[in-house]
């Protein structure tokens, strides 16, 4: 007898450390997805079109106080760093030659870190949601690391731009 409430006991502890595992998991699991949501709060970006033909996205400030969103280059997804800084759409080498992009005529580029030679290249679409703009001036730059965009003025100087509160909305005119 002394056996069986030895076995329950172990049984019963054993039940216990996993119910405590699984509870822990629930927890990270929920955790890192919140903490991945104040990165990129803008994960899947949608917008409007009103009845006048204007495209409207808005798109939220990260933890850090960018503007991160996933759009589309020749219809291929990509992570974009919105960057008013930025001439052009810059583009990480090792990003331009997974989207096949050619590299055109070098340019010297000044950049915080100094004076570097990019590739001059044109994007066919870029698209943030419901906007989409065409034949787009970018550069590509081999000294990228990582594997965001920046999407600088040449796209962005295309659309209306208002930030309030944390969020900034970017609006295409009927015609633009």
């Amino acid at each position: 007898m002394t056996r069986r409430a030895g076995n329950t006991t172990g049984i019963g502890a054993g039940m216990f450390v996993a119910a405590w595992v699984m509870l822990l998991g629930v927890l990270t699991a929920h955790f890192s997805g919140w903490l991945d949501t104040r990165d990129d709060p803008n994960r899947s970006v949608t917008g409007t079109v009103s009845e006048l033909g204007v495209r409207e996205v808005r798109l939220f400030q990260n933890r850090a106080g960018h503007y991160i969103a996933t759009g589309r280059i020749n219809g291929s997804p990509v992570r974009f760093v919105l960057d008013t800084g930025a001439t052009a759409v810059a583009l990480p080498g090792r990003v331009a030659e997974k989207l096949g992009l050619r590299a055109g005529q070098p340019q010297l580029a000044k950049t915080a870190n100094g004076t570097i030679t990019t590739y001059r290249t044109r994007l066919d679409e870029v698209s943030l949601g419901t906007i989409r703009l065409r034949d787009v001036r970018a550069d590509i730059n081999p000294h990228m690391e990582g594997d965001e965009v920046l999407l600088g003025m040449s796209f962005l100087r295309s659309l209306e731009l208002v930030q309030r509160d944390g969020s900034l909305t970017l609006r295409q005119h009927a015609g633009s």
